[in-house]
């Protein structure tokens, strides 16, 4: 029997429903969403993640805070909308489809003509609109990757860092929809996921999905990777990102830097997947992306334990920065480009 398809972020009968990220791999929980706070509470805390799916969160706690709105005018409608885009970009900083998916609802309800009532369900119609495209959207960066992967060997390792699975999209996802697709063509001999310090997503959430699938995987420590690769147990890596500047510089989890580097320095093909709507165009290179700072106890604690004594300062950065020159090849749902290509082959494709 195939595994049942994970769908982080739903829409159902009037409310949204979330799988609680923080709490895999553990417990598989759904933790319902009726009030705008809650969402922006749920976005802050990750309960909800990954850039994708954090977008279409955001689409959907538009929706709420919309519903929120107690008047019948138009105009004060549209100005208590902004405020209720303006607590959902204080969330993530980093992640551009946060941003991308707020401004086309704001968009869309600026443009639209009616009354209030209807522009609530034109709001609602967009945001599952934004989430059924992100699937499909996924599923064809898995297509293009899988003709992007080296042709030998056959069978493929690939090394992942962080979690760009279904978990960080509407289904799917971007990194482990390269790697869904690889498995699926017979393409995929195993995963090797990195595990992602501080919050160990890839520990927690990769790891998860693909034993949910079946697809094989290793896990191993953030600093293991250049031995990995020395050792020739890697042949691709293949990772999510959360925003793309111009010219192809790529902020991703703390960490990927380092392993793009490894990848340079081993010959190995170094992938970046991400949809259309992660590329920042108006940025001209990676300097200029917004990197968020954590809560340091995501450092100096696990669970209830504490790693380090007293007195120690802390930094938290929730993001690096790959430069282009170290991207084989960006990945999205038109096909697979050179970073160099991006301004040519997508700018004008971007809504």
């Amino acid at each position: 029997m195939s595994p049942a398809p994970v769908y982080p972020v739903v829409w159902r009968d009037g409310h949204v429903l979330l799988i609680d990220q923080t709490r895999l791999p553990a417990e598989f929980a759904v933790v319902e969403i009726k009030y705008l706070e809650d969402m922006v509470r749920a976005i802050r805390t990750m309960i909800v993640r990954g850039a994708p799916a954090i977008g279409v969160a955001a689409a959907y706690g538009m929706v709420l805070g919309a519903r929120e709105i107690n008047t019948s005018e138009r105009n004060e409608f549209l100005r208590q909308l902004e405020g209720v885009a303006q607590q959902l970009r204080a969330t993530r900083p980093t992640a551009v489809n946060l941003f991308w998916a707020i401004e086309r609802m704001l968009k869309t309800a600026r443009q639209t003509i009616g009354s209030v009532d209807h522009l609530q369900t034109v709001l609602l119609d967009l945001a599952q609109v934004i989430a059924a495209d992100d699937l499909q959207t996924c599923q064809s960066i898995g297509s293009h990757g899988l003709k992007a992967l080296p042709s030998q060997p056959q069978q493929l390792r690939i090394l992942t860092h962080c979690n760009a699975g279904a978990l960080a999209t509407a289904g799917y996802g971007t990194a482990l929809g390269v790697v869904r697709s690889a498995w699926q063509a017979g393409r995929l001999e195993r995963v090797y996921a990195d595990e992602t310090r501080p919050r160990l997503q890839g520990a927690k959430l990769t790891t998860w999905e693909c034993v949910q699938e079946g697809i094989p995987v290793t896990l191993i420590t953030d600093g293991m990777a250049a031995h990995c690769m020395k050792r020739g147990l890697i042949d691709a890596v293949v990772v999510g990102a959360d925003r793309i500047a111009s010219n192809g510089d790529t902020a991703n989890k703390i960490g990927t830097y380092s392993v793009a580097l490894i990848a340079q320095a081993h010959g190995i093909p170094f992938f970046v997947a991400a949809p259309l709507s992660t590329i920042d165009f108006q940025l001209p290179d990676g300097s200029k992306i917004p990197i968020e700072e954590r809560d340091p106890v995501e450092v100096y604690q696990v669970g209830n334990t504490v790693l380090c004594p007293a007195g120690v300062e802390f930094y938290n950065p929730a993001f690096d920065v790959t430069p282009a020159a170290l991207i084989s090849a960006i990945i999205t749902e038109h096909g697979a480009f050179s970073p160099s290509q991006l301004q040519t082959n997508l700018y004008n494709l971007q809504a």
